[in-house]
């Protein structure tokens, strides 16, 4: 393929050639070859390809059939009833409910007393908006035999009866669920659509079948983007072009954390069955004990701090010498503002969901969507790393280059761009506009096509 007269991010105007999967010349006054795919790109953007360093991919694509029931969509619990409802009236007998971004500004703690009295009689689960919790219905809890599952995760009322919320269980609900079939391939078109070029799914604790399955719907063709799957360390890597496995996730609850000495021990044996970790860190006590655990069990390489939602000033200098990099969602202060105003006490305000502080101090960062919980368009994610609200600390803001930035890391290695230059791998992202049109107007609509390993996914033309 020859990309003719782009403006290539870093290197000015020019002719950018693929073939096999590689860019291969980068050069003015490139000549066709015989048979070869020509892209007039007429000066536009052409961007390393947009790699989303942290996303849920089932879950995602379980949305598509789910009712929003948390803000922007729902504020009330009047609205919250009158949503649950409609899709009552909508589905046909026997058909779940499932309701997705809850948020206790709504309507309040739910369990299966409060949805019981919106719909009594059809199973209704809803996910709360951090992803850590699902709240089920009388008859969702009778279908999936709630009564008879003592794990910690299962929360019981005084009388031992289960409330129907259920914390940290999506794989044991999930397999008591008849659902259809995940619609993986609408995911991936959208994504290509804004630009996309990769995903790593930072699922944690996938199976060697979840692992296999969704190998092979790279292989098909269905997911057309590069998949960088995290894993537990047992999980072996299926064989395919596009798909990769990546650090093993690590999950931490403030109300049950791991003592410190089963942590290190845990990243110790990680570490030594050759994978790196991916920590999850929301709170500054979880962001403090990773610290800690690190220090003590040695970091490797590729070690990562995913979200790193409170970040205590102090750990800057540690993140860069340590070279853990930190796996951020700078649109979270827009989309959350209303919660963080209400609930982020006011010591952990000026550490809320750093950008500019870390890079200024040398700290690798990447940005993901974390989609379904954050918005899968990387182009809100850029709009508010580049025009952060100046409630939240508008000196974390960052330029336009430097925020695309955060998406052109390696899979393997996502704080570190990768650039448009002979034996890149030929992942390219090519915008209608200029760079300065496209600091004006930071939308997918400006994205004229997307290319993964030298093959056109995507045009808007």
């Amino acid at each position: 393929m020859l990309i003719r007269d782009a403006e290539v991010f870093g290197s000015g105007r020019m002719d950018v050639r693929t073939h096999r999967g590689v860019i291969t010349e980068c050069a003015t006054g490139l000549v066709r070859l015989p048979g070869e795919d020509e892209i007039n790109a007429a000066g536009g953007w052409l961007l390393p390809g947009l790699h989303d360093h942290h996303i849920h991919l089932r879950s995602l694509a379980a949305t598509y059939e789910s009712v929003p029931l948390g803000p922007p969509q729902v504020h009330t619990a009047p609205e919250f009833a009158a949503r649950l409802r409609e899709a009552d009236r909508k589905l046909r007998p026997g058909r779940w409910i499932r309701g997705t971004g809850y948020h206790e500004s709504v309507a309040g703690s739910l369990d299966r007393a409060v949805l019981d009295r919106i719909v009594p009689h059809r199973p209704v689960r809803v996910q709360h908006r951090t992803g850590v919790l699902w709240q089920l219905n009388s008859m969702a809890c009778e279908l999936v035999g709630l009564d008879g599952n003592d794990a910690p995760g299962v929360e019981r009322d005084e009388t031992g009866r289960p409330t129907g919320r259920l914390r940290r269980l999506d794989s044991w609900l999930g397999d008591r669920i008849d659902s259809r079939t995940i619609d993986l391939d609408a995911v991936s078109t959208a994504a290509a659509a804004m630009g996309i070029t990769g995903f790593t799914d930072a699922t944690p604790g996938l199976a060697q079948a979840d692992i296999d399955q969704l190998a092979d719907t790279v292989d098909a063709g269905r997911i057309v983007q590069r998949v960088h799957c995290m894993a537990p360390p047992e999980v072996s890597e299926p064989d395919g072009t596009r798909f990769t496995l990546g650090p093993t996730k690590i999950l931490l609850d403030d109300f049950d954390l791991p003592p410190l000495d089963e942590f290190v021990d845990r990243l110790r044996a990680i570490h030594a069955a050759g994978r790196a970790v991916a920590v999850h860190c929301v709170t500054r006590v979880q962001f403090i004990l990773t610290m800690a655990a690190l220090e003590l069990a040695g970091v490797r390489v590729g070690d990562r701090i995913e979200h790193g939602a409170v970040i205590p000033d102090q750990s800057l200098d540690w993140l860069r010498r340590q070279r853990v990099s930190v796996v951020t969602q700078p649109h979270f202060v827009v989309e959350r503002a209303e919660q963080y105003r209400a609930e982020v006490p006011a010591e952990d305000q000026p550490d809320l969901w750093r950008l500019r502080s870390l890079l200024d101090a040398g700290v690798g960062v990447a940005a993901g969507s974390d989609a379904p919980f954050g918005a899968a368009d990387p182009w809100s994610v850029l709009r508010a790393a580049v025009h952060r609200p100046p409630e939240f600390r508008a000196a974390e803001a960052v330029s336009l280059p430097k925020a695309l930035s955060l998406f052109f890391g390696a899979p393997e290695s996502p704080a570190t761009p990768r650039g448009i230059a002979p034996g890149a791998v030929a992942d390219l992202t090519l915008l209608s506009v200029s760079p300065d049109q496209a600091a004006h107007h930071l939308d997918a609509e400006l994205v004229a096509a997307t290319i993964v390993a030298g093959d056109l996914v995507y045009s808007g033309q």
